[in-house]
Order: C-alpha cells, then sequence, then structure tokens
C-alpha cells in the first residue's frame, strides 16, 4: 500500500510539472502572438493606407498645402527622357548611402546601346558623413580626381550628372536646395544650401577638373530614367534597399507649384516622410517608436522606418529583446550583444528567410552573432523576421498602389499598363520581399497591369542619360 501511495504521489507530481510546463508554453505563445499581432497588417488597413497615400500626394502637388504637407511631391523638372540617339562620354556621381560612385558612360553607334560603362565604389567615411559640409565635398572631388586619373582622363571636359539620393527642392535642373538629410547623414552647413554649387565649389578648390555640372537628380528618378532607356513604358521609379521613395511621371496640369500645364514631368515624392504628420500613427508599433526615437532624426521618415533597409534589423533586436525579457527567448538572458544597436543588420533577416536554409544554419547564423540560442529560439527568431519584412513589403506595395493608381486616374483610363523600375538590396536580396510586394500592388490596385523591372547600376547610369539627353537637345 506504502508503495502505490509513493507511485501515486510521484506521477502526480510529474503530471503537474508536464502541466505546469504546458501552460507556460502556452502563455508564451499567446504573448508571442499578441505582441506580433500589430505588426500583421489587414487588407482593410493596407486599403486605408493607400489611399491617406494618394490624398497625401495630392496636398504636396498644391500650392496652398505644399508647404506643410509631409510628401513634399518634389519636381524634378525633368519632362525628357531619352530618345537613343545620344552619343559622347558623361559622367555621373551617385552618393546617397554609405557608398559613393563615380561612373563613366559612354554612349555611340546603335541607337539604345550604352557601349561601355565604367565606374568605381568609394566607402563613405563616417567622419565624413556626419563631419563638416565642406569637408564632404572636397572629399567627393577626390574620389573623381582618383577616377579619372586611373581612367587617364583627369583634364578631359566631361558633362556631369549628380545622383544626390536626399531631399532636395529644386528650381532647376542643375540646381538643387537640401531639405534635410536622411540615411545617417548629418554634415554640417549642407541643409538649406544647393548641393551643386557646394560641388561647383570644391571643383574650384581642387582646380584641375574641367567638368560641367548639367543635372541634379535623386536615385530614384536615375532608376527610372535607365530602366525607361530600354523601356519607354517605365515610367514610375521605386527604390527599396537602405532607404525608400519612388518618383513617376505626373501631369503637368496637376503640379501647381510649377508653371505649365501641358505634358508631364517627374516627381520626387520623398515618400519616406508619409506618416510624419501622424496619419500612420495608428498602425505604428511600440517597436516602431524605439527605433525613431534612438535614430538620428527622431519623428521623421517614418514610412521609411517601417520598410527600409537601414531600420528593419534594428525593429527585429527590440522584439527580440522585448522576447527575452519575458523569458521567450535565450533562456531570459539579454546578452550584451542584443543590447547594441544595429548588431542585428537587415543582411541576416534575408539569410535567416531564405528557403535553402534549415533550422541549423539559422542556429548557426544566431551563434555567429554571439547569441547562445536553442532550436525554439531559431524557430522564433525567423518567424519574427518574417512578420517584420512581410510588413515592409507590404507598406512599400501599398505606397506604390496608390502611385500606379493616381496615374490611372489623372489619365482618365479604366485600365493602366505601366513598368517600374527598381532598384535597392532589399527588393533584390530579400527571397520575399518582392514577391509579397507585388502581389499586394496587384492586390490593391486591380485595374493596373505593373510589370517591375530591375535597374542594373539604375541611379548613376540614370544621371549620365540624363546629362546625355539634355545636352542632346541643346
Amino acid at each position: 500500500m506504502g508503495q502505490c501511495t509513493e507511485l501515486f504521489h510521484s506521477t502526480g507530481k510529474g503530471a503537474a510539472m508536464v502541466t505546469a510546463v504546458a501552460y507556460r508554453l502556452v502563455n508564451q505563445r499567446k504573448y508571442q502572438d499578441k505582441t506580433l499581432a500589430p505588426l500583421q497588417l489587414s487588407r482593410e488597413q493596407l486599403l486605408k493606407i493607400m489611399q491617406i497615400m494618394k490624398n497625401e500626394m495630392k496636398l504636396g502637388l498644391k500650392t496652398e498645402t505644399h508647404s506643410t504637407a509631409t510628401l513634399k511631391m518634389l519636381p524634378t523638372f525633368i519632362q525628357k527622357f531619352p530618345d537613343g540617339t545620344e552619343r559622347g562620354k558623361f559622367l555621373a556621381l551617385d552618393l546617397g548611402g554609405t557608398n559613393f560612385r563615380v561612373l563613366l558612360l559612354v554612349l555611340r553607334n546603335r541607337p539604345r546601346m550604352i557601349s561601355q560603362t565604367y565606374q568605381k565604389s568609394y566607402s563613405v567615411p563616417m567622419e565624413v558623413m556626419q563631419g563638416i559640409g565642406e569637408e564632404l565635398f572636397d572629399w567627393i572631388v577626390e574620389c573623381i580626381v582618383e577616377f579619372l586619373d586611373y581612367m587617364g582622363m583627369k583634364c578631359a571636359p566631361l558633362p556631369l550628372g549628380f545622383t544626390f539620393s536626399f531631399p532636395c527642392i529644386q528650381h532647376r535642373l542643375d540646381q538643387g536646395v537640401l531639405v534635410n538629410w536622411t540615411k545617417g547623414f548629418k554634415a554640417t552647413d549642407v541643409e538649406g544650401d544647393d548641393v551643386v554649387f557646394l560641388l561647383k565649389e570644391a571643383i574650384k578648390r581642387q582646380g584641375e577638373l574641367n567638368l560641367d555640372i548639367v543635372a541634379l537628380l535623386n536615385d530614384t528618378v536615375g532608376t527610372m530614367m535607365t530602366c525607361a532607356y530600354e523601356n519607354p513604358n517605365c515610367e514610375v521609379g521605386l527604390i527599396a534597399g537602405t532607404g525608400t521613395n519612388a518618383c513617376y511621371m505626373e501631369e503637368m496640369k496637376n503640379i501647381e507649384i510649377v508653371d505649365g500645364v501641358e505634358g508631364r514631368m517627374c516627381i520626387n515624392t520623398e515618400w519616406g516622410a508619409f506618416g510624419d504628420n501622424g496619419c500612420l500613427d495608428d498602425i505604428r508599433t511600440t517597436f516602431d517608436r524605439l527605433v525613431d526615437i534612438n535614430s538620428l532624426n527622431p519623428g521623421k521618415q517614418k514610412y521609411e522606418k517601417m520598410i527600409s533597409g537601414m531600420y528593419l534589423g534594428e525593429i527585429v533586436r527590440n522584439i527580440l529583446i522585448n522576447f527575452t525579457k519575458h523569458g521567450l527567448l535565450f533562456r531570459g538572458f539579454v546578452s550584451p550583444v542584443l543590447k547594441t544597436s544595429g548588431i542585428f543588420e537587415t543582411s541576416y533577416m534575408s539569410q535567416i528567410e531564405s528557403d535553402r536554409l534549415g533550422l541549423l544554419q539559422v542556429h548557426s547564423i544566431l551563434q555567429n552573432l554571439g547569441l547562445d540560442c536553442t532550436c525554439d529560439d531559431s524557430i522564433i527568431v525567423k518567424e519574427v523576421c518574417s512578420v517584420v519584412s512581410k510588413r515592409s513589403a507590404q507598406l512599400c506595395g501599398a505606397g506604390m498602389a496608390a502611385v500606379v493608381d493616381k496615374i490611372r486616374e489623372n489619365r482618365g483610363l479604366n485600365h493602366l499598363e505601366i513598368t517600374v523600375g527598381v532598384d535597392g538590396t532589399l527588393y533584390k536580396l530579400h527571397p520575399h520581399f518582392s514577391t509579397i510586394m507585388q502581389e499586394t500592388v496587384k492586390d490593391l490596385a486591380p485595374s493596373c497591369d505593373v510589370k517591375f523591372v530591375l535597374s542594373e547600376d539604375g541611379s548613376g547610369k540614370g544621371a549620365a542619360l540624363v546629362t546625355a539627353a539634355v545636352k542632346q537637345s541643346n
């Protein structure tokens, strides 16, 4: 009898322990689902975002609301596409992130055929990105000199196009006043000034170059122009990489902030600032707010901070910290590694979400980061990455749906066929971003047949092509 009693108590104790563990796991799963739920957007939410975007675009184009609109809808003064008959050698600069590129484009012989492209990439030092403006432009000129020296063309007279991927107010094609820095740049004495003038002054200080700065444009515009060179139906540009932005061809009659009503002009939406007026606050999460507060530009570029590669890894890292504190991950230990801002790069998300990788490889990625993880940890991390990147792609898709549907409405069409030129590492390298984004556009804008074309070296090449088109017409 005593043995039976002992066995009963032992069995009962074991059952209680199993029940307690199961209860804890159920509660942890409930917490996980509840925490991730606000990041999972419904179709109704995406349709609302699309409509808000269209309304904000209209406000940015109107004279009376342009100054207060969060979408600045900046005129680029580009109305003419290259027609394929351009000839000559054209220099292009491309500054818009942690890399700066110098590119030489040679156009000759057959129409719409780029004969040769030479380029070199330079990593922008942090002290240059966040130092004195004059030193930034002197550094740019040093890179140009080094490149042209290598090409044996240091003293050659060359027309130049400058892709400058930051919001600028332009009153003509070869001038642009920087509104504000983005993407981690903070160089002083540049905001509020004409960046073309600053570049010309740096060229003068160098004293040996013979360059004619013909055009200033955004990387989004450059991407569109490159794709349009080979595909004339391309009238939209999209960047989904370190940052995000879009441009498109708007009817002149709708652009109240520019004189003229005939034809179309390319508009740089600067849609990264979408939501800065609070119109997206109902979908922003605690983790979005944490990333925003700890960024270099709190309160600005809210849409970009939910989409672009510069911020997605930080959103994931903050979620992982939250889960760890609640005992869901890493045995409840928040390691110094996990506390380090920027340690979880967006590129890791692309690797972790790859269909080709099993959990062992995910486990290996986390271990290499210095995170002591279990197989269960790997499953949760993969799910977090998937939720964050899916929302990013859907938000980008909702914005693009707004752009193409506005074009359709502008032209009074029941059905629009249009091509979008795309560039950016997030779009190119993430295993699911492009598919989810395209599916979202198709779902939200069913009256638009949208073809997405990847741009190779788009932004720099586009600046050279715009320069070539201008020189051809003069």
